[in-house]
């Protein structure tokens, strides 16, 4: 009798693993559809139809150049996600490419829908994440040109250029739509803001208007949606 019951919890325990990844796809490629009028359901997906997809359809050049680095972190991400190439679509992956400044950083964030594999192109990084309560244990690893490192899912993790000169790097994601939460945006630059007195206990400060001077600070979005 026990040995039933196991094979039903292990059952169940498949059934939530597969369930949190993305959805195993129902066809060979579903590319969104942007006239209605012309397109296919399939599976409950409003899909270009097959017939009028082009090889352009799968191409991108978005990773092809860098972004924009001249802000405060001095670090610039270019996301290929789902809005960015419709093509992933049903796919379960997605990229990114990062570029820094000397001594720029990508700060503190995490990805609540993926697991990310990160590899230097250019340059000497400090990578790094953190696990989960309670331990809290920290990562860390300096990385060279062609180093990998991993990034667990949901976990807080961040990378900083110590190099001489500017850094690359490329991002792959275990998501076609991994989401992005970086920590000091949206704890402090939340809109409508979060109440002074719960961020002034939370992170133990003295005063409130310690908390009021962070929240009045230019919070940088080094990300380029779209």
């Amino acid at each position: 009798m026990r040995f039933f019951n196991c094979l039903i919890l292990l059952g169940f325990l498949l059934l939530a693993f597969v369930s949190a990844n993305d959805p195993s796809p129902l066809q060979d490629f579903c590319v969104p559809a942007t006239d209605f009028k012309s397109a296919v359901l399939v599976k409950g997906q409003y899909c270009k139809d097959p017939h009028h997809v082009t090889s352009d359809d799968f191409y991108t050049t978005r990773l092809k150049y860098g972004g924009d680095t001249s802000n405060k972190l001095g670090a610039a991400i270019t996301p290929i996600f789902i809005d960015e190439f419709p093509a992933l679509n049903g796919a379960g992956i997605a990229m990114s490419r990062v570029d820094y400044q000397k001594g720029g950083v990508n700060p503190p964030h995490h990805h609540p829908r993926a697991s990310e594999i990160f590899t230097v192109l250019e340059g000497t990084l400090l990578a790094g994440f953190v696990t989960t309560n309670p331990d809290n244990k920290y990562y860390f690893k300096e990385l060279h040109k062609g180093d990998t490192f991993i990034f667990p899912v949901g976990l807080i993790h961040f990378q900083k250029n110590i190099g001489n000169g500017p850094a690359k790097a490329l991002a792959a994601f275990s998501s076609q739509n991994p989401g992005v939460v970086t920590i000091g945006n949206s704890v402090f630059n939340s809109k409508p803001f979060i109440q002074d007195e719960v961020l002034s206990k939370s992170f133990l400060f003295e005063k409130t208007e310690d908390v009021i001077e962070l929240k009045e600070r230019s919070w940088v979005h080094i990300i380029n949606f779209g």
